[in-house]
Formats: C-alpha cells, sequence, structure tokens
C-alpha cells in the first residue's frame, strides 16, 4: 500500500435505536442506524406477509374506463 492516501481505519461503534451497540472499525467514525440484524424484522421472524390477494381487482377497478354519458 502507498503511503500517506488512504484514510484513517479506526474502531468506531454502530448503534441501533433498539439499543444494541455493535463495535468494529471503520473509517467513516460511530454512527447511528435505524434498524440492526437484532431487531429488523426478517432477522427475528416477526416478519408481516402482505395480503395482495385482490390488489389488481381493485386497481382495473379504479382505473377502468367509464362509458361516455349520452
Amino acid at each position: 500500500m502507498k503511503a500517506d492516501i488512504h484514510p484513517a481505519y479506526s474502531k468506531a461503534t454502530v448503534n441501533c435505536a433498539c439499543g444494541n451497540v455493535i463495535e468494529t472499525f471503520s473509517a467513516r467514525g460511530s454512527y447511528s442506524v435505524d434498524v440492526c440484524s437484532n431487531c429488523h424484522p426478517f432477522y427475528t421472524g416477526k416478519q408481516k406477509l402482505m395480503d395482495t390477494e385482490g390488489r389488481v381487482d381493485r386497481f382495473r377497478k379504479k382505473y377502468e374506463k367509464k362509458p361516455a354519458k349520452a
């Protein structure tokens, strides 16, 4: 590696909104995040499945062409 061209790479902490603290290394420094692997629904198993039944019918009903008035 060439000297004096790379950013400083030091210890950093990542603070989640749920209170989880992750210690890592970063050139950016410490920062906060909204969601981490401890509170994300995909990783915790609390993911809600969206009911998509009838969405196409609602779209067609909303945007169907109405007959012209006589």
